[in-house]
């Protein structure tokens, strides 16, 4: 569905990617792997359209992207879930879902159907909905904030450090969601520096170092990697 081939991306004179190459196929769940500062955040905004490669190109089912307009992206599926959350702290949790759903504002009755779906996901956000989405807890903001890419209907949906500051419960709640998210047909790209638990519900998986993949492989073989455990994992 997605291809990475040789992608490079610069600021200034800094290479912050260095020729990645890497693929999502079709329903599959892929995890980047990586320490602060290993390139994660760079790769996806380069995938969104926020970035633009200096060489190499993206491709989504056989067609070029790369130079698209993050808004074109968002209409043909491919929706970003930034680090940090990004919502409107003084708006409605209502409020910033519907914000998600912009480019198909004219489609009332859809809106309505993906709204429901959103809040039988994520209960909480139903009983919550008119409170201002700065006042919900850390987790219930992250809920917030995939309700809110999956308002977009996102066919390839990228899940950028999901589980950070989240309490270990909250995690595992969030990703059981992203199982279920995917098993319903979605794509998705996550990535993640809690190893262990993102490597459980993947089906592959790919390490990133300083710019560059240097690791991939399936879900057993990269939970059965020794350099894997030791520098992800921990043991």
């Amino acid at each position: 569905m997605l291809q990475l081939e040789a992608v490079e991306v610069c600021y200034g004179s800094f290479k912050a990617l260095k020729g990645v190459s890497m693929q999502v196929g079709a329903g599959e769940l892929v995890v980047l792997l990586g320490a602060n500062g290993a390139g994660k955040t760079t790769l996806f905004n380069t995938i969104s359209g926020l970035l633009k490669p200096t060489a190499g190109r993206v491709t989504l089912e056989g067609q070029r992207i790369d130079g698209l307009k993050p808004s074109r992206l968002v209409g043909a599926g491919v929706v970003q879930c930034a680090e940090g959350r990004k919502l409107f702290p003084q708006m409605s949790v209502q409020e910033n879902l519907s914000l998600g759903a912009y480019l198909h504002r004219r489609d009332r009755e859809g809106n309505r159907r993906n709204l429901r779906e959103v809040y039988a996901l994520f209960p909480i956000l139903e009983q919550k909905k008119d409170e201002p989405a700065g006042s919900l807890s850390g987790g219930q903001q992250q809920m917030v904030a995939i309700g809110r890419a999956l308002m977009s209907r996102p066919r390839l949906l990228m899940l950028d450090e999901p589980s950070l500051g989240l309490a270990p419960l909250v995690v595992n709640q969030m990703f059981e969601v992203i199982t279920r998210i995917n098993r319903s047909g979605t794509s998705v790209l996550l990535a993640e520096q809690n190893a262990f638990a993102a490597l459980k519900i993947a089906h592959r998986a790919y390490v990133i170092e300083g710019g560059s993949l240097v690791m991939e492989g399936d879900q057993q073989a990269m939970l059965g990697n020794e350099a894997v455990r030791k520098a992800y994992i921990g043991a």
